[in-house]
């Protein structure tokens, strides 16, 4: 690939003066043709906190682009709101939406042969859409994270996104009065920025600066703040530099750095999500990849920081205590971290971290001493069984025992499921199955953020178990097991359970099962059949038809 891919449409001679004249038609002068053109993939947006701040960033990144000597082009990008369309039927656009996101920038940056891309994202799958967008086309590219949101006060306590979906199941159980319920909702979000615990967001952003491809600290800045904006703009200078020196996402995005990536996921605590955009984010880098590589990381690196949802502190408050970069030196000076894996600047990760003390400083208790880590292990755990033969994700932080056995609620979707858990049906012991909520049968699948925190503001987080062929929002925490493999629509285990089967979770062995006799099961699977398609037109129906299954991270350009 050349130094400079303009030159496919504008150092051609003649017969390619009518694309310079194009270019003149939107600002570009003589001396700007030899300038590396930066594609700014721009996921503004008023839908959502998460992406209503984005537009100052995309400015400064502009403006940075043209001073680092590059020509900058920007376009739009989609966004998904999930907070906004948890538990209906949108929710099912979300995780389609990471594709989408993916193509777009594939095909806005390649069709007009741009040099470089500094990706502007904030919600949730704006992340590793880029990232899989970039990896794809593999030319210089920087991710730019909007920021986190700060956190809402109400009577002394921080609050959430998750803590008005709480405020439901408290509610409904008479923990709660409508003045505070109320309360809640109207104070949760002050501002603009991504939700603000550890969950998708925060946790894709940390992700990506251990993975080489954000600065360092740009995780956890609040996206209100001035450090923000001026990281932005550093983003880009640093990209226009990446691109006279052809450092390429690939070169960044190695096993090694994946291997990093997901030890700071595992040491922050962070969302499940993870799982499923890393097994995509390999798959476009090239890299091999597989669930059980979760594993082997989980049971090699301790959880260090006290994060929301099942702990403590926001992003914020992590940004304070010295951020990704304390979280990373502590991880390498203990032989968990790949040092000598690059980065977008050009530096190693050791080059980067080098400044950054060993130890955590004792005025805070956001990240823990590596002597005395909030979990000796990690917290997404890979569970396998005849319920699960392709594996499956359990979160298992907070919990006092991360096992149970119990009688099967099975529910063919989220709201029947909803329903039966607002009647207050839902008894301690149960384990709540809902299915047909994969990939494929959702298909999209949704994010059960309503059923699991009304089951915790109902007071059912240790008591009951869930397990869906669906996804959990990085708010989730409970005794609750997703991404269920094979799902239920192509036939797998989860499609065969009946009302009352025992099952078992146990986080300790790794294991979930059916406690069914193995006869039984094949009966079952003879008669079952497939259900009909919920969708035989438009993005739902396309996605269902190419989607790979959750152990192969729900990609839709697999073999």
């Amino acid at each position: 690939m050349p130094n400079n891919r303009r030159s496919q449409i504008i150092t051609q001679g003649i017969t390619r003066s009518p694309n310079r004249s194009m270019l003149r038609a939107v600002g570009f002068d003589n001396g700007d043709f030899d300038k590396p053109i930066v594609g700014i993939a721009n996921g503004h947006s008023t839908m959502n906190p998460c992406n209503a701040g984005l537009q100052p960033l995309a400015d400064r990144v502009e403006a940075a682009v043209r001073a680092a000597g590059g020509m900058p082009q920007t376009f739009g990008v989609i966004t998904v709101t999930d907070g906004i369309s948890m538990g209906t039927e949108g929710m099912k656009y979300s995780l389609v939406s990471r594709e989408v996101i993916a193509d777009a920038i594939e095909t806005a940056t390649m069709s007009q042969s741009m040099d470089g891309v500094v990706v502007i994202g904030g919600c949730d799958k704006n992340m590793p859409g880029a990232m899989i967008g970039m990896l794809r086309m593999n030319i210089p590219g920087i991710f730019v994270y909007g920021g986190t949101i700060k956190p809402g006060h109400y009577k002394g306590k921080d609050l959430t996104i998750v803590s008005p979906f709480e405020a439901v199941g408290e509610f409904t159980a008479g923990r709660l009065s409508k003045e505070d319920f109320d309360g809640i909702e109207r104070n949760a979000l002050p501002g603009t920025g991504a939700c603000g615990g550890m969950f998708t967001a925060n946790t894709m952003s940390s992700a990506f600066e251990a993975l080489g491809m954000s600065l360092p600290y740009s995780s956890t800045m609040a996206n209100p703040d001035r450090e923000k904006a001026d990281s932005a703009a550093t983003s880009a200078a640093v990209l226009v530099r990446a691109i006279e020196k052809q450092i390429l996402p690939r070169q960044i995005v190695t096993r090694e750095a994946i291997e990093n990536a997901v030890s700071v996921v595992m040491a922050v605590g962070g969302s499940t999500n993870a799982v499923l955009h890393f097994l995509a984010i390999a798959h476009s880098a090239g890299v091999a990849w597989t669930i059980d590589d979760f594993e082997r990381i989980r049971q090699r690196v301790p959880v260090l920081c006290d994060l929301k949802p099942s702990g403590r502190y926001v992003a914020t408050d992590l940004h304070a205590a010295g951020g990704i970069p304390q979280v990373m030196k502590m991880l390498l000076v203990n032989g968990r971290l790949h040092g000598d894996c690059m980065t977008i600047t050009g530096q190693t990760i050791a080059e980067v971290l080098a400044d950054v003390p060993d130890a955590p400083r004792a005025d805070q208790d956001v990240i823990r001493p590596w002597s005395k880590p909030m979990y000796a292990q990690g917290h997404l755990a890979i569970l396998r069984g005849n319920l699960a033969t392709e594996g499956c994700v359990a979160k298992i932080t907070g919990l006092k025992n991360p096992a149970i056995t119990g009688p099967a609620r099975v529910f063919d979707s989220e709201q029947a499921a909803m329903d039966a858990i607002m009647a207050k049906g839902i008894r301690s012991g149960d384990i709540v199955v809902i299915r047909y909520e994969g990939p494929k049968g959702g298909p999209g699948m949704r994010e059960m953020l309503s059923p699991t925190a009304a089951l915790v503001g109902q007071g059912h987080a240790e008591d009951v178990g869930l397990i869906t062929d669906g996804r959990f929002s990085g708010g989730t925490f409970g005794m609750v097991v997703g991404h269920v493999a094979p799902e239920a629509a192509v036939g797998g285990a989860i499609a065969l359970i009946e009302e009352g089967d025992s099952i078992t979770i146990d986080a300790h062995k790794l294991v979930i099962q059916l406690n069914v006799a193995d006869d039984v099961i094949a009966k079952r699977r003879a008669a079952w059949k497939a259900p009909t398609p919920r969708y035989t037109r438009g993005v739902l129906a396309k996605y269902a038809r190419l989607v790979s299954t959750a152990s192969k991270g729900a990609v839709t350009d697999g073999d």
